[in-house]
């Protein structure tokens, strides 16, 4: 645990202050620098980071006083400068970096006031606020048996309980996470799903759930904490990523369900047309919309495929950002319009609308406006009085009898301990593309050696995600409104079609970034580092600075996978192997996308434009999918096309691993309408 004595402090503030000096505003160490650094400390781990900072004070307070003949503290400026300049790049960053968390990491800190940043909401919520009711029951009170077993209460597992509950089943919900308030998800900058610079604002929890890595040499490299982006987290609480997403509410396009007969399939990949095609889904892509409520124009977008109606809501409001980039367009011929999201733009059903706040994606929504599974199918499901939801509990096994039925799944509270079987007629497992697969596969028997459903290999294959984009622009005049949530003009006229690449992505505008993501993300990478020049940058480019993100569709591989690792967690449960790298042909889709985005870019009047690195390893983070691909072909696939487990009547899969791939676009409303899909032929077999 650090200490900051008077004469620590000193020299800690005298080389801070030339990182971020005085001006107009604070200098850092009178911007909350020291109660930031014992918020690191007090944290086992994120101590070394605060024990990190003080050698390197110490490093050059010693330099100071070898070469000047003083301290640090008692340094001309120019010469502490010169002091700092000295500094390996490496080390200087870390400094830079805690820094900058300091003065930029909250909504109320004096960096995020100097740049204008402005979290409050901007409009009423138009109605009562009212939480929803998520009464959970405890593991110790569940029934013995259930008509039906869910195992996540995410997205998929979220509407499959709640269709299998209306149609009057009785469904046990288990969810490994809690069932978050608002506050409890809180608002911490540098703690959450969109900035897990030292943490996340849901489960897992930090220690006792460590995963496996597999790096480029083949190597197994043990990841401790879930927030390491090779961990690959999605949210683990009720409601799951949805409880905490910016809620894009595409749906896939009809050339996404038959890629391979329209290209080919590509050396080295496994890429497969699905088991159903886009009319297969149409209507259930329409009943997620209204049922759970998107907003959005349901002409502006032809390419994602035909609609037999409208969305229930208008878009949101566009802003000023949305007009630049839409001259760029029209300048370039580029179709555009508004982004559908699972989002009240009015009061709906009781709801409240969005009250366009700058905290969105990577938080609770402050007047419950995002449609996600904890705002609306799960509290439905218990209303009905048919389902039940335990939460804080994992489920560690799916049951088999001697001939290898499932019969249920065995279940630890992680609180108590306490363990116990809970049987059902069907279990549904919707416990996300990772987490899916490792229970498969670890569900091992005697007449399931390999794991359920596993009998040909198939079982954690073929995991992705999405590979994004990104490319800036600074114009001479503000562009970004800061009135959340921000992300209003999309184009999806290069999902396909596009010469001499595979699939595509949609292109869009982001949504208002934190100030630590955009001192992260989107600062000018040949602008100053630190010193006055760096506050000025990020004073005068927050505003006038665009954002495009592309996300692409990516080439599944076969060797992309989950499997069991050698590592326990805290439960003595195998974890989760992870491995994969992206395929050549999703790194040259991902490079047409990137262009074309620079294009508009440009089109739109930037003066400056950069961009990021296209990822040439996994991403299977928050967009996890295809690890338990629906097929006909047991030998390919791991379920049939209804979602029900080859070589067994009564378990199935409800998530994102069932998808052959991932489209080029936000996955989450393909997952509620393969979720409502699977579950109304499941009630219907009952």
């Amino acid at each position: 645990m650090a200490t900051f004595d008077d004469e620590t402090r000193r020299r800690v503030a005298a080389v801070f202050d030339r990182l971020i000096p005085a001006d107009d505003h604070p200098a850092v160490s009178g911007a909350g620098l020291f109660e930031h650094l014992e918020r690191l400390a007090a944290d086992e781990h994120t101590v070394t980071l605060t024990e990190r900072a003080l050698e390197l004070v110490d490093v050059l307070d010693d330099r100071a006083r070898t070469t000047f003949g003083a301290g640090v503290d008692d340094l001309a400026v120019s010469d502490l400068d010169a002091l700092i300049s000295g500094l390996e790049w490496d080390e200087r960053e870390s400094l830079v970096q805690r820094a900058a968390e300091a003065y930029y990491g909250g909504a109320d800190t004096p960096g995020a006031r100097m740049i204008g940043y402005d979290a409050r909401p901007r409009r009423s919520p138009g109605a009562p606020i009212e939480p929803p009711v998520v009464p959970a029951t405890a593991l110790a009170d569940c029934d013995d048996r259930y008509d039906v077993v869910v195992l996540g209460a995410g997205a998929g597992g979220g509407v499959a309980a709640w269709t299998l509950a209306e149609a009057g089943a009785r469904v046990l919900l288990v969810e490994r996470g809690r069932a978050l308030s608002f506050d409890d998800v809180g608002r911490d900058h540098l703690r959450n799903h969109r900035s897990s610079v030292h943490g996340n604002n849901t489960g897992p929890a930090e220690d006792g759930n460590p995963r496996e890595w597999v790096d480029r040499r083949g190597q197994v490299v043990s990841v401790e904490l879930p927030h390491d982006p090779r961990w690959n987290n999605n949210a683990m609480t009720v409601g799951g990523g949805s409880r905490v997403y910016q809620g894009m509410a595409w749906r896939f396009a009809p050339d996404d369900f038959a890629m391979a007969s329209t290209y080919g399939v590509p050396d080295g990949s496994s890429l497969a047309d699905w088991p159903i095609a886009y009319d297969d889904l149409e209507s259930f892509y329409t009943w997620v919309e209204h049922d759970l409520g998107v907003c959005g124009d349901g002409t502006a977008h032809p390419a994602s495929g035909p609609r037999s109606s409208g969305y229930p809501m208008p878009p949101l409001p566009t802003n000023t950002e949305a007009a630049v980039l839409g001259a760029g367009a029209r300048r370039l011929g580029l179709r555009t319009g508004p982004v559908p999201l699972l989002i009240n733009s009015e009061p709906r059903n009781g709801a409240a609308r969005c009250v366009q706040c700058g905290e969105c994606v990577g938080f609770a929504c402050p007047s419950g406006a995002k449609n996600g599974t904890y705002d609306t199918a799960i509290p439905r499901a218990l209303a009905t009085g048919n389902a039940h939801l335990v939460t804080g509990t994992r489920a560690v096994e799916i049951v088999v009898d001697d001939d290898g039925s499932v019969r249920g799944a065995r279940l630890v509270d992680e609180g108590t301990g306490r363990e116990r079987t809970v049987h059902a007629g069907d279990v549904v497992v919707a416990c996300g593309a990772i987490e899916t697969a490792r229970l498969l596969l670890d569900s091992r028997s005697s007449r399931h050696p390999d794991g359920l459903g596993n009998a040909h290999d198939q079982v954690g294959r073929h995991l992705q995600g999405h590979s994004f984009v990104s490319v800036f622009g600074r114009f001479d005049e503000p562009v970004l409104d800061l009135v959340g949530p921000g992300v209003s003009i999309a184009t999806v006229d290069h999902l396909h079609g596009n010469d001499g690449v595979i699939g595509g992505g949609v292109i869009a505008n982001e949504i208002v970034k934190l100030p630590i993501v955009h001192w992260r993300w989107a600062y000018q990478p040949d602008a100053p580092r630190w010193g006055l020049g760096a506050k000025v940058e990020m004073r005068d480019g927050y505003r006038t600075t665009s954002h495009l993100f592309g996300q692409v569709q990516e080439i599944p591989r076969a060797d992309n996978r989950v499997q069991l690792g050698e590592r326990t967690d805290a439960l003595g449960v195998r974890v989760a192997r992870l491995q994969g790298a992206a395929h050549e042909e999703t790194i040259r889709a991902a490079r047409h996308i990137r262009g074309v985005a620079r294009e508009w870019m440009e089109a739109s009047g930037a003066h400056t434009v950069w961009s990021d690195a296209i990822p040439t390893g996994l991403t299977a983070g928050q967009h996890q999918a295809g690890t338990c691909r629906m097929g006909v072909d047991p030998t390919s696939s791991v379920t049939d096309p209804d979602g029900r487990v080859h070589g067994h009547d009564n378990l199935w899969v409800a998530d994102g691993s069932l998808h052959v791939n991932n489209g080029g676009v936000n996955p989450v409303l393909t997952i509620y309408a393969l979720a409502r899909r699977t579950a109304t032929i499941l009630a219907a077999t009952r």
